[in-house]
């Protein structure tokens, strides 16, 4: 018996957690019960970094007219996206993005300063520190939706732009405006396969064994 594995029960509510985990748009507008967020924030400051180099800061919004502010800057870049897309363009602008304002709570993660002074495990691969800072957002959802909350992760927004309405330092470099909140009800499938913006690859499409090449 192998004295490292977990339960059978708790085994599978991992699993459970990660296949019903999803990227929610849709709030309810109700309070976190007392704890929580401190309990999502200290579940994605668990994450492991490079070299420790915990690179991740998280910065609650809690004044309304900057909620809103960050909103329109979406709203913004939303339609900006949209014309880069070309054909797709009517049918992105359909999609709703984002949950600022009807959220519980709202996060803007970003990476901290001076991030060159961090070499161990970065020095071929400096981006190894964002891979690092969605390990701990990933940490964050999935505790979040263990809970009943769902989370959001809105990248739509410019990041010098998101610098300046959050005081960040210069040479940081906002990842993230992340939407926590009670929903309705979670979606039975990622909301992109449900409008048909894409599906889910098979396992064999992104599974290679010794090569890229596929067999």
């Amino acid at each position: 018996m192998d004295t490292n594995k977990f339960s059978t029960a708790e085994i599978a509510a991992v699993y459970k957690a990660i296949r019903e985990r999803r990227d929610m748009r849709h709030f309810v507008s109700a309070p976190l019960e007392e704890g929580q967020l401190e309990r999502f924030v200290q579940a994605a400051h668990m994450a492991p970094s490079v070299g420790l180099m915990q690179p991740w800061r998280f910065i609650r919004i809690t004044d309304m007219s900057l909620r809103t502010a960050l909103q329109q800057h979406v709203e913004q870049e939303r339609i900006a996206t949209a014309a880069a897309l070309g054909e797709r363009s009517s049918e992105f602008m359909r999609l709703k993005v984002e949950g600022i304002l009807t959220c519980a709570e709202v996060l803007v993660v970003g990476l901290i300063e001076n991030r060159e002074k961090y070499i161990f495990g970065r020095r071929t691969m400096p981006e190894m520190d964002l891979a690092s800072a969605s390990c701990a957002i990933q940490n964050m959802w999935l505790a979040a939706r263990a809970e009943g909350i769902g989370l959001g992760w809105v990248s739509l927004f410019e990041p010098n732009k998101l610098r300046e309405l959050c005081g960040m330092p210069d040479d940081s470099q906002p990842i993230a405006i992340l939407c926590l909140g009670h929903v309705g009800d979670f979606y039975p499938a990622p909301m992109l396969e449900i409008e048909e913006w894409d599906k889910r690859k098979a396992l064999g499409d992104v599974l290679r064994e010794n090569t890229w090449a596929a067999e």
